[in-house]
């Protein structure tokens, strides 16, 4: 991605945050009051010009869930497309007998209360009331779908004008581009005010809305402000080099994959290393070309890590050994020596690089995945044959050519949830490819392919497979990046082995913390003697934990206005950290945009009053 595409998909972004930014305010008072029902999940969503059905919302309000706040909202905005006009109107025709544009109410009402999700008879009327419905009791649905969507439209409008000229809703938001310090602040130094007022008089000769870098400056007294520039030269200043005969080491290796969850967050394998003597170890973590040489792959510029963190007897007693932090090209590295012993791997990315993409932003025809050959019978198109085969690939962890029960698994929780037991795994040795008891690339084509034919050709099962995988409907791996761990000790032959794979571990998210806290200086907020913001700032990666200390919850304010050439894991300029009592908390990943031009970190950190 260039450096142009990327700046144009910064400002994409920052739209569609505003636009969540005003649905939210429009429902409730303050970005930073929690969602704390499924109808006021349903409500904000409507707001936001979606139409969600009772089993879209069950899917973010599981039984387990209390609340949600703002981040998850807009995660949620990102999974779930806009209902648009032509969508109403095909669902509508479906139900126009004589295709005349009318449906009878009677002919309504029975489909509407006696399929899907059922609704009354008083909500059926209430539709119709809505509606422009003539005396012989039809309704235009035509005019229908353009009021609706109008209606959606308008209020959106209303909302995001409001965001734009009202102050109060300017304050205290998450994501706020404008955001106000409370009038008790200390007044800001002259350099300060005197800078600000230059931005301030640049900006409004480019258009008439307000600088948030005027309020930004006057609160800079009251907070915590971090500058680095980071030259793009200096990455090779602190490169591992690969120890000599590095070829005659013992080598163990595995593959994994990160995934991209449905809530914004990123999943991938755990595993488990032993280490057979105290041994020097070279490790190194990177993206996996998985694809032919001829076609390159677009994550192979996403960041990787390693944290690796001694096995004690339970994973509360685990502690941090070290991590890959130096890079070497795409491969992150770590050397040092290891004791004997059983240690975790913890893969890791920041998130900066790899997001929940936007569905609206594709072209709405997908790929053919099947088609009939000329005797009848179903095939896959080449197109999905090759996707499948770079799917093998990936779920190979051992790279052996072959799929164990173990790995076969592995794809059949990401996609399906379910697991395949060792009777089942018998009944295909009977009928697909496999070698020593594993399943071939051959093999799971077949497997596939026969699941493919028992839905008659129906893709809507291999589609969820594929976007489970990562795939968008150019098949496409946006919301994966694959990826390959190598372990080379020179005394002893190491051993490694998957564990499991989890959405955002506890011992990963310690891990990271301690990185971060023992690699930094706790610097407190002024006037705030118990909060404080950790900021490790290394040659490619620059990231923050904010430890809050007091017997009460804290409401951060975190700006990157001034930062250049930066992308944060937040997916926000300016946004807001909530942090409870007593706890320490990742406040953000930051990355450069472009790696072969200079970057500058600069982040002001303010605490919000308490609402």
């Amino acid at each position: 991605m260039s450096f142009q595409e990327s700046r144009r998909s910064s400002e994409d972004e920052e739209a569609f945050y505003m636009q969540c930014r005003a649905a939210y305010l429009a429902v409730f008072r303050s970005s930073l009051t929690n969602i704390t029902s499924k109808q006021q999940l349903c409500h904000v969503l409507q707001q936001a010009g979606r139409n969600p059905s009772q089993a879209t919302v069950s899917k973010y309000w599981t039984p387990g869930t209390s609340k949600l706040n703002f981040d998850d909202f807009c995660g949620i905005l990102k999974c779930e497309r806009q209902t648009e006009e032509a969508e109403l109107m095909r669902a509508f025709k479906t139900m126009d007998v004589n295709g005349d544009g009318y449906i009878l109410h009677s002919a309504l009402e029975k489909v509407l209360t006696t399929k899907g999700e059922r609704m009354t008879a008083e909500e059926v009327n209430a539709i119709f009331s809505l509606a422009d419905v003539n005396k012989d009791g039809k309704l235009d649905y035509t005019q229908f779908c353009r009021v609706f969507a109008s209606t959606v439209h308008q209020c959106q409008t209303v909302a995001m004008q409001k965001l734009e000229t009202d102050g109060r809703w300017k304050k205290q938001n998450f994501g706020s581009q404008s955001y106000s310090p409370p009038k008790a602040a200390a007044p800001a130094d002259p350099a300060a005010v005197e800078v600000a007022a230059a931005d301030s008089d640049s900006s409004q000769k480019k258009d008439s809305k307000p600088s948030s870098r005027l309020s930004s400056a006057r609160s800079r007294r009251s907070s915590l402000s971090n500058a680095v520039t980071v030259r793009a030269s200096n990455a090779k200043a602190s490169q591992v080099l690969e120890p000599a005969g590095l070829q005659d080491w013992h080598h163990s290796f595995r593959k994994g994959c990160f995934f991209v969850e449905e809530g914004g967050s990123i999943s991938s394998l755990q595993y488990q290393l032993h280490v057979p003597q105290t041994t020097n170890v070279y490790i190194t973590i990177h993206p996996l070309n998985i694809h032919r040489p001829e076609k390159p792959s677009s994550w192979m510029t996403v960041d990787t890590a390693l944290y690796i963190v001694s096995a004690g007897e339970t994973k509360e007693e685990a502690t941090l050994v070290s991590f890959t932090e130096s890079k070497d090209k795409e491969k992150y590295v770590w050397m040092g020596e290891l004791n004997a012993g059983t240690y975790y791997l913890l893969p890791f990315t920041s998130g900066c690089r790899l997001k929940k993409r936007n569905k609206k932003s594709f072209p709405g025809k997908s790929v053919e995945l099947v088609y009939k050959t000329d005797t009848g019978e179903l095939d896959f198109t080449r197109e999905l044959r090759e996707v499948l085969s770079d799917i093998f690939d990936m779920i190979d962890l051992d790279g052996n050519g072959l799929l164990s029960l173990e790995e076969y698994n592995f794809f059949e929780l990401r996609t399906s949830g379910e697991q395949c037991d060792k009777e089942a795994w018998a009944i295909c040795k009977e009928n697909f490819d496999m070698r020593k008891n594993q399943l071939t690339r051959q093999g799971f084509m077949e497997l596939n392919l026969m699941e493919a034919t028992e839905k008659d050709g129906d893709s809507t099962d291999l589609w969820v497979t594929l976007e489970a995988m990562g795939y968008n409907q150019m098949l496409e791996l946006i919301e994966a990046c694959p990826f390959q761990i190598d372990v080379y000790c020179e005394g002893s032959q190491p051993s490694i082995q998957s564990l499991s794979l989890e959405s955002g571990p506890k011992l990963l998210n310690q891990a990271v913390q301690k990185s971060i806290t023992a690699k930094s200086g706790a610097k407190p907020l002024r006037g705030h003697d118990n909060v404080f913001i950790f900021t490790y700032k290394g040659e490619h990666r620059i990231s923050s934990v904010i430890a809050n200390k007091t017997n009460q919850k804290v409401t951060v304010h975190v700006n990157n206005e001034q930062s250049r050439n930066c992308c944060s894991s937040r997916g926000m300029t300016v946004f807001a950290v909530e942090i409870p009592a007593r706890t320490k908390m990742v406040c953000q990943h930051v990355l450069p945009i472009n790696d072969k031009q200079d970057w500058t970190y600069n982040c002001l950190e303010t605490i919000l009053p308490s609402i």
